[in-house]
């Protein structure tokens, strides 16, 4: 889950040429909606060789060129791009050990970032893909490039130490996904008892904790469920991501403006959703246009933050209709996907307004169903917003991370990126009642781990950094690292607009 204020701007449908660009007006570079035009970063130099094997893939003959989103030629294939080689996923979608529902992301789109920091043994996802047909003729240079991990050496050199010295070569058997069941038994037997009181006598008190236990359920098990990072089994990991759909989100949703756009492309001002999705009412960036009323963001934004579970409602609604969130297009989305979001909001404004209405009347539901509501978003954007949105992940001043920021996704170092631009707080404690969130570091270099790893991975990160001279960002307590984002947002809400370096990238790409 992340950070949404408002509802993604109108947008193309999967197929149309038209382009999303909120808040982009002011990048000169920004492609202008409804021209047809693909912008593409410069090839990345001299990086290292991807993990593969020798093994000559399976071949498909098919005429080659076209558009590959719209020409039928290529719209019947499943198709995805890794390292410059388009695949056909088709054979391997219900044979993939994850879930067909984690594989879809990749359907539509370069997943090459996604397939690499998914694995902890990069091995996998080339031998895997080695196996399936490669689509010769492919028109590849249409397709917005992605991130490479595996050329990262931090993010090399930090996930050797962890399958060696956190779990001593057990992730062969999945040992990185387990872990964390006894805290998603708590949180489930705490939603269930919040329930039951609200549902019993519904009343500001009961909302409240109700809402705590939507709140805790975001943070926590939908959140590594919608990750594969809960379980070995892929029905557990996809159950408990739909309890993101019974506490007022959507899983499908999630998982592409989550996945696809923020993980991959963390606090990238084009490409990252969360960065400019609460636009124009908050400025969580100086790269986008400043208004008059910024500098009071760091004030009024409290006001604004009780109301994000509403507007989850109007966002999802209105991506189910353009087949888009504002960072990513749903291609791969199945029927059962899409049907879950209309079933999941319906089963959730039954549980939230309908059991109270009949129950207890007009007023009692009203009164609890506000404290719920109020609750939750107040939660879900402290925890969330803090993780981003401070000093060192996004610096006002020159220094390392505005220079790796500036230059084109596809030539940055993901790894030192994911450091650069994340913030730990807390600990142990932190990580049970958040699900990981609060080791933001970690979390976006293993985001298919379970949570409950992190405090050991977190001690290998840090000193992996530090040997390289890298900012690793943390704050003892919740209650620090909330100060310094409240003295971020106010003087983000006053920086002038700064200009991006990135000219003739990828901006905005209805494609993407």
């Amino acid at each position: 889950m992340a950070l949404r204020m408002r509802a993604p701007a109108a947008s193309a449908k999967a197929g149309s040429r038209q382009v999303a660009a909120p808040c982009r007006v002011a990048r000169a570079s920004a492609v202008r909606p409804g021209v047809a035009k693909r912008q593409l970063v410069a090839p990345i130099s001299a990086v290292a060789a991807p993990v593969a094997t020798t093994e000559a893939p399976a071949q498909t003959t098919v005429p080659a060129g076209g558009d590959p989103w719209e020409d039928e030629k290529w719209t019947k294939y499943k198709w995805t791009v890794y390292r410059d080689v388009a695949y056909d996923l088709t054979p391997y979608l219900d044979r993939h050990p994850g879930g067909r529902w984690l594989l879809n992301l990749a359907i539509g789109r370069d997943a090459t970032a996604l397939f690499e920091s998914y694995h902890l043994r990069p091995e996998v996802a080339a031998g895997m893909l080695k196996r399936l047909p490669v689509l010769e003729g492919f028109p590849v240079d249409a397709v917005p490039r992605s991130p490479r991990p595996n050329d990262s050496e931090l993010y090399n050199a930090i996930r050797e130490r962890v399958k060696k010295e956190v779990f001593k070569g057990t992730e062969i058997k999945g040992a990185h996904r387990s872990g964390s069941e006894w805290a998603a038994l708590c949180v489930l037997g705490y939603a269930a008892l919040a329930y039951g009181l609200y549902a019993f006598d519904t009343n500001p008190l009961t909302g409240f904790l109700y809402g705590l236990s939507c709140a805790w359920i975001g943070l926590t098990i939908q959140h590594c469920g919608n990750h594969g990072a809960m379980s070995t089994n892929p029905i557990i990991n996809n159950l408990l991501g739909l309890t993101d759909d019974l506490s007022g989100g959507s899983s499908l949703m999630w998982r592409y403006h989550h996945q696809v756009s923020h993980h991959i492309h963390c606090n990238d001002d084009a490409l990252d959703e969360d960065v400019f999705s609460a636009f124009p009412l908050l400025r969580f960036d100086d790269r986008l246009p400043r208004a008059w009323y910024h500098q009071f963001q760091h004030i009024y934004m409290w006001v604004m933050f009780p109301f994000l579970q509403l507007l989850f409602q109007v966002g999802d609604w209105t991506s189910l209709q353009t087949n888009r969130t504002a960072g990513s297009s749903l291609y791969g989305a199945s029927d059962f996907e899409r049907k879950t979001v209309v079933y999941g909001k319906l089963i959730h404004y039954g549980l939230m307004y309908g059991v109270p209405l009949m129950l207890h009347g007009p007023a009692a539901m009203l009164s609890g169903a506000l404290a719920s509501v109020f609750t939750q978003g107040v939660v879900l954007s402290t925890t969330f917003a803090v993780s981003h949105n401070v000093a060192e992940a996004k610096p006002l001043d020159a220094g390392p991370t505005r220079d790796n920021l500036d230059v084109p996704a596809v030539e940055r170092d993901w790894g030192v990126q994911q450091v650069q631009t994340s913030a730990n707080w807390g600990g142990v404690i932190g990580c049970f009642f958040t699900g990981g969130l609060n080791l933001q570091i970690e979390h976006h270099l293993f985001p298919a781990i379970s949570f409950m790893h992190y405090p050991a991975i977190a001690r290998i990160v840090e000193d992996e950094c530090n040997k390289r001279g890298i900012v690793y960002a943390k704050y003892e307590t919740l209650p620090e690292i909330v100060n310094r984002f409240i003295r971020y947002m106010a003087e983000v809400g006053r920086a002038p607009q700064r200009p991006v370096k990135r000219d003739g990238e990828m901006i905005m790409l209805a494609k993407y």
